[in-house]
Order: C-alpha cells, then structure tokens, then sequence
C-alpha cells in the first residue's frame, strides 16, 4: 500500500503569545492519555523501555517528564491548535 501524509497545512499560522498557556495544558493532557491507555494495557515505569516487560521510562508525570519529551507533546498541541485555526475555527479564551 502506498501513502503519502497529507496533514494541514499550518505553516502560515502564527500562535499569539497568549496561546502558551493551553498549548501547556492540551501538551500534558495528551501526555496524560497516552499514559492512562499504556497503564491500563499493563505498562508500568521503568528506566528504560521493555516491549516484552511492559516498562517504560515516561510513564511518569508530565512535569518528571524529560524536556526533549515535553517538546514531542507540545509540538502535538501545537500543530492541533494551528491546524484547527487553519480549519477556520476560532479558539476564544475563558474570561478571568
């Protein structure tokens, strides 16, 4: 089978800085997933991946999380959040 990835163009979109904050939260609640589906297929930490044991080192908080890490989930969030807007949504924050 042949493929090639299409995903959405976002490389026009410019995130305002005021946009950090959710792309933190939506970095740790994807982090979060991923983590509660490993846990409930039986991984556990480890300090370093075992495919045949089940462990692996980022089964951890998101803030234990190493930084190159933390970037892999942000970047995730980010291109979301840009791929979103390109879509024509429009994300409008909570008032304080």
């Amino acid at each position: 089978m042949e493929w090639t990835p299409a995903p959405v163009d976002t490389s026009s979109v410019r995130l305002p800085p005021n946009i950090q904050k959710l792309v933190e939260r939506l970095a740790e609640n994807a982090h979060d997933r991923w983590a509660a589906r490993r846990m409930s297929e039986g991984w556990r930490y480890g300090p370093s991946r075992s495919d045949d044991l089940l462990t692996h080192p980022c089964l951890v908080p998101y803030p234990d999380l190493p930084e190159q890490e933390k970037d892999y989930d942000r970047e995730l969030a980010t291109e979301t959040i840009k791929a979103v807007l390109t879509l024509g949504y429009r994300i409008v924050p909570p008032a304080d």
